[in-house]
C-alpha cells in the first residue's frame, strides 16, 4: 500500500501502540525514547515498553516521553509525575497525548 506506515501499528480495538527504542538516565529525568512517529496530535495510544529502566536508577526520578524530537513530561491524572519507581520492568501503559496543550497523561494503572 503506497504512504502506509510502518512505525506505528494498531492492535484489535484500533488504539494504535508504539514500542520504545530506548532508556535513557540522566540526573534529573528518565527518558523513554519513541523515535519519530506519524500520530495524530491528539489522542490516545499504547507504549509498550521494551526496554526496562536499568538498575540503579534513583526511583524519584520523574519519566518523560521524547516522541518525534519533542521531550515531555509524562503524568498522572492532575499532573503529577510519573516516576521511575511506578514503572519497573516491562509493559504497557495507556498515554493520553495532546500535542497541543503538551499533555503526555498516563489513563491506565501503573500499579497492581
Amino acid at each position: 500500500m503506497y504512504g502506509c506506515n510502518i512505525n506505528v501499528t494498531t492492535n484489535v480495538t484500533g488504539i494504535p501502540y508504539i514500542t520504545t527504542t530506548g532508556v535513557s538516565v540522566t540526573d534529573a529525568s528518565v527518558d523513554l525514547s519513541l523515535g519519530f512517529r506519524r500520530i495524530p496530535k491528539i489522542g490516545k495510544f499504547v507504549i509498550r515498553v521494551a526496554n526496562a529502566i536499568p538498575d540503579g536508577a534513583t526511583a524519584t526520578l520523574p519519566l518523560q516521553i521524547t516522541l518525534n524530537g519533542t521531550t515531555r513530561p509524562l503524568t498522572t491524572f492532575g499532573g503529577v509525575a510519573v516516576t521511575a519507581a511506578d514503572l519497573v520492568g516491562t509493559g504497557v501503559i495507556e498515554v493520553w497525548y495532546d500535542w497541543f496543550e503538551g499533555i503526555t497523561q498516563v489513563t491506565s494503572p501503573l500499579t497492581a
